[in-house]
């Protein structure tokens, strides 16, 4: 509810992450790639969020290709991490996802290499974020060993999305909350979270932080990866 600095974009943090992929680059852990996503999905390899890199490009570009974006190479790697909400989690990358892209076909810089290099830069210690990018997690965290850096806590809560499934967002005209009032969304929010009502309910955001941090639970969040939101009481 307070900010604890400045916003940092993205698109003032270009400079970072070209050096970084420099740097892996340099260590022999990064390739060029000509495939297009049609091409890797035609390979018909399938792992956790889709189709698997093949490992086309590993040795060099196909006679006559050009490259379109750069890959990570992942050597065997199972990365096994505790999330506060879901508990021991696995992945072995190489069979679920393969070598992942760090540089997309349009220049920009993807956002796994994004993520961990500007968590690093700002000293994040803890993440918490929507179990839709639960699965992004461990490729997060491959890159903090590839690169020395510590890797946060993590807690992945359930998302909210509406009685057709699809995700609360602006982009699908979801309301906003008030900014006038938007103790009743926050209200909602928690018990949405599973947790437990307030003996006595706040009365304004001071008094919402302050039970929270007294009652919060994260024992009692659904392990769900997304939960309908209920209409709200009138």
């Amino acid at each position: 509810m307070d900010w604890n600095g400045p916003v940092i974009y993205q698109s003032a943090r270009r400079a970072a992450y070209a050096e970084t992929l420099e740097q892996l680059r340099g260590d022999g852990v990064v390739f060029p790639c000509a495939c297009s996503r049609s091409e890797v999905a035609t390979a018909g390899l399938q792992g956790a969020e889709g189709p698997v890199y093949p490992g086309t490009c590993r040795s060099g570009l196909p006679r006559g290709r050009c490259a379109r974006a750069d890959r990570m190479r992942v050597e065997g790697a199972p990365v096994v991490f505790r999330d506060r909400v879901y508990g021991v989690l696995y992945q072995d990358i190489a069979q679920e996802v393969g070598d992942f892209v760090l540089r997309r076909a349009d220049g920009i810089h993807a956002y796994q290499l994004a993520v961990v290099i500007d968590d690093a830069f700002q000293g994040i210690t803890q993440v918490v974020r929507g179990a839709d990018l639960i699965l992004s997690t461990p490729r997060q965290i491959f890159l903090q060993r590839a690169l020395g850096l510590p890797s946060p806590e993590y807690a992945h809560l359930p998302v909210a999305v509406d009685s057709r499934g699809r995700k609360l967002s602006k982009s699908d005209a979801a309301a906003p909350v008030d900014p006038g009032d938007p103790l009743p969304a926050l209200l909602q929010a928690w018990t949405f979270l599973g947790q437990r009502d307030f003996p006595e309910p706040p009365v304004n955001l001071a008094e919402l932080r302050e039970h929270a941090l007294l009652y919060w639970d994260p024992k009692r969040v659904p392990t769900r990866r997304s939960r309908p939101i209920p209409p709200r009481a009138s």
